[in-house]
């Protein structure tokens, strides 16, 4: 079974429902599927076969939705772009990838163009809008609807390749995640459980569609009958009219975003009576951080923690039934943490000899995961994927966390990201919460610096709040009250704003060292 037959049973059962709402467009059920028929048409036309790679350059839009749709009809395997980055980088993802036909919108033209003139092979470029002149001459016309035609979509074996997601290519070249049909479905349906979607939930697209801290949403909403809201471009104060306008259900963003949110001015003009529900995820958050979206939005939180290689989900901070019966302080503190292992995910965390830690939440070691929406593996890398997986078959995710009694994991940091200064080790998820808590601090990062004497020293990356002030004694003097020595920044640098990747993600590579 294909991820076709998810629009094919909404359509089916929610025709006249409205699917999609992108800008001032309606988009029912019924229409949606004829969309995507028409879609998938003109790309079978192309000549393109079973496997054959289709890549998106597209904001959170309609034919995003209908792309990932099309191209489960075709049993092509689709291959979302990051809008963000440069040409050179999105060359090389069309190069490994072997793509034949870009989507893009009129919007990314001129990427379109640039990336065009650096292409080894062809690439067929089509429309999701107005006609736009590429270098073999004008990009074909986004198919118009055709109400009745239908789609005989392709038998597709759930094995079979449906997306390659590519990583942000923290050590060099990005590397192609490959999820199957069967990966995608299941975690779909883990999370219609877990969370309890339904034909009443209505959801924003505000994170990234080509990201899966967003994307996995596309199938699971659309399983249930649910309406998608779309966001083109995050900006703060958008999303926070966005939700309130479209009486918005849920939504899953990075914790970069709800920051920024909840330090919005207009935080406070709107009041999100429909929102259920909020979920962070794509990177650890901070407590300060986590209270504030509770005070603001006035709905339940949950935090999540998951990766591109598992389809993404791995834990929910999912409170359980005794749990909620906890004083308030003591829920938050539940909430705040990375959570318990997801449905349908096996979950340890061991010790550098392999022996899991103890329940305790202080010893420390590495998340290992295995489930059936653990990726296969990696697009044309076996020794990186070999690389990736213990002897006896576990997925090393490379975080470094705690563990409590009640099987609930808090992340310390990435082990790339873990700072040793000294022969101390020094968590910089550790040293962010803290600088979250200073109200004059917007965004902070904390990273490790070389330094000819300790090895490495703690620095930090400082954004202030708009119209205030801060100097770096005052800030290093509040750490001090909260930090031990050997954890304190030996270097904070204030900038106007922090690098971001394409997902929202602050990019701690590219701070000054």
């Amino acid at each position: 079974m294909s991820l076709w037959t998810i629009l094919a049973r909404a359509r089916r059962l929610y025709p006249a429902s409205i699917a999609v709402v992108d800008g001032p467009e309606h988009t029912t059920y019924a229409q949606l599927g004829d969309r995507t028929d028409n879609l998938a048409r003109l790309l079978e036309a192309m000549g393109l076969q079973a496997q054959d790679r289709i890549a998106t350059l597209l904001p959170n839009s309609r034919a995003a939705l209908e792309s990932y749709f099309a191209a489960a009809g075709l049993g092509a395997i689709l291959v979302p772009l990051n809008t963000r980055l440069a040409p050179e980088e999105l060359r090389f993802i069309l190069a490994d990838s072997g793509t034949r036909v870009l989507i893009a919108a009129p919007a990314f033209a001129e990427l379109t163009r640039a990336l065009l003139a650096r292409a080894a092979a062809p690439v067929t470029v089509v429309s999701a809008g107005e006609p736009f002149p590429v270098a073999t001459g004008t990009a074909l016309a986004y198919p118009a609807v055709e109400p009745g035609q239908g789609f005989p979509a392709r038998s597709t074996p759930p094995e079979a390749v449906a997306h390659l997601y590519y990583t942000s290519g923290t050590t060099g070249h990005p590397k192609g995640v490959m999820l199957t049909h069967r990966n995608v479905q299941l975690h779909a349906l883990a999370a219609i459980a877990e969370l309890g979607l339904s034909d009443r939930d209505v959801w924003a697209h505000v994170a990234p569609m080509f990201h899966l801290a967003d994307a996995w949403a596309s199938f699971a909403i659309t399983w249930v009958g649910g309406r998608h809201v779309m966001l083109p471009r995050f900006e703060p104060g958008a999303a926070l009219e966005l939700l309130d306008r479209e009486q918005v259900t849920l939504t899953n963003l990075v914790p970069t975003m709800l920051n920024l949110m909840v330090k919005d001015p207009a935080r406070d003009r709107f009041r999100y009576s429909s929102l259920r529900l909020i979920l962070s995820g794509g990177a650890p958050i901070a407590p300060a951080v986590v209270g504030a979206i509770i005070d603001t939005f006035r709905c339940e939180y949950v935090q999540t923690y998951g990766m591109t290689e598992t389809s993404p989900y791995l834990t929910l901070s999912l409170l359980k039934p005794h749990l909620r019966a906890l004083p308030a302080a003591e829920q938050l503190r539940y909430r705040a943490k990375t959570g318990r292992p997801f449905l349908g995910i096996e979950l340890q965390v061991v010790d550098e000899a392999g022996r899991p830690v103890a329940p305790d939440e202080r010893e420390v070691g590495e998340i290992q995961v295995r489930g059936e929406t653990v990726t296969p593996g990696y697009w044309n890398q076996p020794d990186a994927t070999r690389e990736a997986w213990t002897e006896d078959g576990w997925f090393r995710t490379g975080d470094l966390a705690v563990l409590d009694v009640e099987g609930y994991v808090t992340i310390v940091d990435r082990r790339k990201d873990m700072i040793i200064s000294g022969g101390e080790k020094v968590y910089s998820t550790e040293v962010e919460h803290v600088l979250y808590q200073h109200p004059a601090v917007l965004e902070a990062a904390v990273y490790g610096s070389p330094d000819p004497v300790w090895g490495e020293v703690v620095s930090a990356a400082v954004v202030v709040q708009p119209g205030q002030r801060l100097q770096e004694q005052e800030l290093l003097g509040f750490c001090r009250e909260r930090l031990a020595g050997f954890k304190l920044p030996r270097r904070i640098c204030f900038l106007p704003e922090l690098p971001k990747t394409g997902s929202g993600k602050i990019l701690k590579r590219a701070l000054p060292r």
